[in-house]
């Protein structure tokens, strides 16, 4: 029987691509100063020789070239905008993506994250965490983090936000410029972990209560605090329109939200937007679908996404200073929205 195949080393490759293996580690480290003639000269090679850096290799080096994405769940449909935006921008390096659901809860992220951080990843990206913030500060300790989502800053991580205040307003103005007064709006019960002030939800629904005042529509202030899920947003919707006087349009806090009150209003034979108009928020890829034709804020979650990779590599290759990249908002007006039958006085 014939011996094992010998592992390819990166001496092979850089025989093979007639260079050193100082150049070939730089192109395995996707570093700076590298020229395309040479990358694509050691790509090359590496493809011929079939070259798999190994792992446990790189990480006695310092890097094992992964990076680990945190979320509470894969259901709601932005997760991949953002994930995508995230493989966008990793495409090209060496990096390989992790991906882990943590539930709602603060206890499975934070058990989630520091399996990660066991695992020897070199950098975090957090969605919308919901652990505490004293957390994620302390892991933050130990790999660079990246939080996408929450508006609360801090020197130990980056963070990517989208203006949610003003994405709120534009909701608010576009359904009252419609001609509605009573306008609901499904928030989440929140990041219950302490240390938070700022989350998504928290801001949408100040930017929610701050259009109305404008507007002069404080007394029609209406809340529904379930969850950011399908579930979630149904049953907010069977609380509000169950009530004397329901609204005739409701924000959803999210489009997997919006999507229960769709399925909501369908079992109380309400008409979308005939009866009620329904407005979402991150201008899912399901928003566009025929069938539903969501009007929804549009917060660029692949750029969001894009943005964190960029600014978690650069956190593992050195920078200390903590980075904020925010994103401005547009309403995408689709089939969900139209004048109130009659206005309310």
């Amino acid at each position: 029987m014939g011996s094992a195949t010998r592992r390819v080393t990166i001496t092979d490759v850089a025989r093979e691509a007639g260079v050193s293996t100082a150049a070939v580690s730089k192109v395995l480290r996707n570093a700076d100063g590298v020229s395309a003639a040479m990358r694509s000269k050691v790509r090359a090679a590496m493809t011929d020789l079939g070259y798999r850096p190994h792992a446990a290799a790189r990480g006695m080096r310092g890097k094992t070239f992964t990076v680990g994405i945190v979320l509470d769940s894969i259901r709601n449909p932005f997760f991949a905008d953002i994930l995508d935006g995230v493989t966008d921008e990793l495409g090209a390096t060496d990096y390989q993506v992790l991906l882990g659901a943590g539930g709602f809860g603060a206890e499975g992220q934070a058990k989630l994250a520091d399996a990660m951080v066991d695992r020897r990843m070199d950098g975090l990206i957090l969605i919308a965490p919901g652990m505490a913030k004293a957390d994620i500060v302390q892991t933050a300790g130990h790999v660079p983090l990246v939080i996408v989502g929450h508006h609360d800053a801090a020197d130990e991580y980056d963070s990517v936000v989208d203006d949610d205040l003003a994405g709120a307003a534009l909701v608010v103005d576009h359904l009252v410029a419609l001609g509605h007064r009573r306008i609901a709006h499904t928030s989440t019960t929140g990041t219950r972990a302490s240390g938070w002030s700022r989350t998504p939800d928290k801001v949408r629904s100040r930017g929610y209560r701050e259009a109305m005042r404008r507007h002069g529509l404080a007394e029609h202030l209406t809340v529904a605090a379930t969850s950011f899920s399908e579930e979630g947003g149904y049953q907010a919707a069977k609380e509000l329109l169950g009530r004397p006087d329901p609204p005739t349009a409701i924000f959803a806090g999210a489009d997997v939200a919006a999507f229960g009150v769709l399925r909501a209003a369908h079992e109380l034979g309400l008409r979308v937007p005939e009866d009620l108009s329904l407005v979402g928020y991150d201008n899912t890829t399901t928003a566009a679908l025929s069938p539903v034709q969501l009007t929804s804020v549009d917060q660029a979650g692949r750029t969001m996404g894009s943005t964190a990779a960029r600014l978690l590599i650069e956190r593992i290759d050195g920078r200390r200073h903590a980075m904020r990249a925010a994103s401005s908002p547009t309403l995408v007006v689709r089939g969900t929205t139209a004048p109130p039958r009659a206005h309310p006085s």
